[in-house]
C-alpha cells in the first residue's frame, strides 16, 4: 500500500506527447517520517502513523518520533512488517499512470443562507415580495407534517464547508522526485497550502 502527505499548492496544466493537455494538481511533499507501527497483537489493528512538515528529521531518534511534526496522520496497511519507525517515504512512492485518492479539509464558507448552501431558488420576484427572495420560506408544517414542529434534517442556513472530502480515481501525471513534488489529474479538496492525504488504489 503506498500513502503519503502533502500540501496542495496551485493548479497546472500538463501537456501530452499527442498534444493532449491536462488539468492538474501541484502537491508538494515534505518530509514524511513513520513516527509509530501499529499491529494487532498490540493496538487491535494494523496502522501506520506518519508525521510531516518537520525540518530536524536528522536528528529525530524513536523516541522523539511525533514531537517535532506538525501534522501527523495514521492509515490502515495490511503488513505492518514492511514498515520501520523513521524511515521516510518520499514523491518517487507513487509512479506516473497510478490512479489514487486525495482527501483533504474543503474551504471554510461561514455561515451562510439556503440559496448558497443548498441551492434553493429563493422567492418569487413579483408583486407582493419585498425583501425576501432569497429567504428559505415556511419550515414548519401541519398536523400531518411533524405536528406542526421543524422536521430533523431540515434543510436550513448554517455554516458551509471546512468538511473532510475525499475524490477518487484521481490519476498522477507527474512525479518530480527532485523537487518532491506531485501532479495529479483534477482538482483536489481544499485551500492551497493545506495538508492532504494521497493513497493509492
Amino acid at each position: 500500500m503506498k500513502f503519503l502527505l502533502a500540501r496542495k499548492g496551485c493548479m497546472t496544466q500538463v501537456f501530452e506527447e499527442d498534444g493532449r493537455v491536462n488539468a492538474g494538481t501541484v502537491l508538494t511533499v515534505g518530509a514524511n517520517v513513520i513516527t509509530q507501527v501499529k499491529t494487532i497483537a498490540t493496538d487491535g489493528y494494523n496502522a501506520v502513523q506518519v508525521g510531516a512538515d518537520t525540518q530536524k528529521v536528522e536528528r529525530m531518534n524513536k523516541a522523539q518520533a511525533g514531537q517535532a511534526f506538525k501534522v501527523v496522520k495514521e492509515f490502515r496497511v495490511e503488513n505492518p512488517a514492511d514498515f520501520t519507525v523513521g524511515s521516510t517515504i518520499a514523491a518517487d512512492t507513487f509512479e506516473a499512470g497510478e490512479t489514487i485518492q486525495v482527501a483533504g479539509t474543503s474551504r471554510g464558507k461561514g455561515f451562510q443562507g439556503v440559496v448558497k448552501r443548498h441551492g434553493f431558488h429563493g422567492g418569487r420576484r413579483s408583486h407582493g415580495q419585498k425583501h425576501s427572495e432569497r429567504e428559505a420560506g415556511s419550515i414548519g408544517g401541519g398536523p400531518g407534517r411533524a405536528g406542526g414542529r421543524v422536521t430533523l434534517g431540515m434543510k436550513m442556513a448554517g455554516r458551509m464547508g471546512s468538511d473532510r472530502v475525499t475524490v477518487t480515481n484521481l490519476k498522477v501525471l507527474r512525479v518530480d522526485a527532485a523537487n518532491n513534488q506531485i501532479i495529479v489529474s483534477g482538482a483536489v479538496p481544499g485551500a492551497p497550502g493545506s495538508v492532504v492525504e494521497i493513497v493509492a488504489k
